[in-house]
């Protein structure tokens, strides 16, 4: 039986495409995947992507975690947090060129534009030059924003050059991000302990026990004492209370490393909850 890779879809989607290619990657690599065959399914939304792997639906989910433009993916890291016992096993990075997509003839023509959100932000300033004066409605992923566009041709939509050859649909524009070096970040993620030897990055959240001046400050002056350095660092609301907040690290150490091991001993006892998203690696996605 195949094993199901987990992505938001349709087809078509940059998920899909950071999908596929961890799907030939595991091709390429046979020790790790152990000569399993794997399929991609698509899921309306990145939530039901990771909560499939959670509900042993599928067994491996492609999830977009941050762009270059536009930053996290709240619903991920949100999903992450929320379900518990998922574990990074890789993060890709995928070069994001976008295109609009329309049966209109001309730009003039367009009265309304469909993507996801984090593609119409990636787009805003190319947007305000060209349409300033079109409709902007958010779609769940940018190949759903396709649809109906054949009926409709003052319509428009933002997404990849793949998906419009994908459905035979015209091209208006091509490059139409507002920066040339757009790029997302996206994470595979499972319910299996990840341990290879060559991990760079490792990935947390935690709470602090209360909202006091330093508890922050005393997490990160850990890694800080230690010489680990933080790639990232973000708060996201706990849901709980206004003004209680997660905080989620992105750090450049391998969680089995004695010395990552050492500052999580001592961040413990700063922390509330503490939660180890997974330690991984990072690979480049060539188009």
């Amino acid at each position: 039986m195949n094993q199901k890779i987990a992505h938001l879809g349709p087809p078509g989607t940059y998920a899909e495409q950071a999908a596929f290619f961890y799907l030939n990657w595991l091709k390429a690599h046979p020790e790790i995947n152990s000569q399993k065959s794997f399929e991609l399914c698509p899921y309306s939304t990145i939530a039901q992507s990771l909560q499939a792997i959670a509900d042993k639906e599928a067994e491996i989910a492609v999830v977009p975690v941050e762009n270059s433009i536009e930053g996290s993916v709240n619903m991920t890291m949100d999903s992450l947090w929320q379900l518990g016992n998922l574990k990074i096993q890789l993060a890709l990075v995928l070069p994001i060129q976008h295109t609009l997509i329309s049966y209109a003839t001309k730009l003039d023509n367009i009265k309304t534009v469909y993507s996801h959100p984090q593609a119409l932000a990636q787009c805003q300033g190319w947007i305000a030059q060209f349409l300033p004066n079109v409709n902007l409605i958010p779609r769940n992923s940018t190949t759903e924003a396709l649809q109906g566009l054949e009926e409709e041709v003052t319509t428009a939509a933002i997404s990849s050059s793949r998906a419009a050859q994908l459905y035979n649909l015209p091209i208006l524009a091509r490059g139409i991000n507002d920066y040339p070096e757009n790029c997302t970040r996206f994470w595979v993620v499972s319910t299996e302990e990840n341990y290879p030897i060559d991990c760079t990055h490792t990935s947390l959240a935690f709470s602090v026990p209360a909202n006091v001046p330093g508890a922050l400050m005393k997490v990160l002056s850990v890694f800080a004492s230690l010489g680990i350095n933080l790639s990232r660092i973000e708060s996201r609301p706990t849901k709980r209370s206004l003004g209680e907040y997660l905080f989620y690290l992105d750090v450049e150490a391998d969680v089995n490393a004695q010395i990552m091991k050492s500052a999580l001993e001592e961040v413990q006892n700063y922390t509330e909850i503490l939660k180890i998203f997974g330690s991984y690696s990072v690979l480049p996605i060539s188009l």
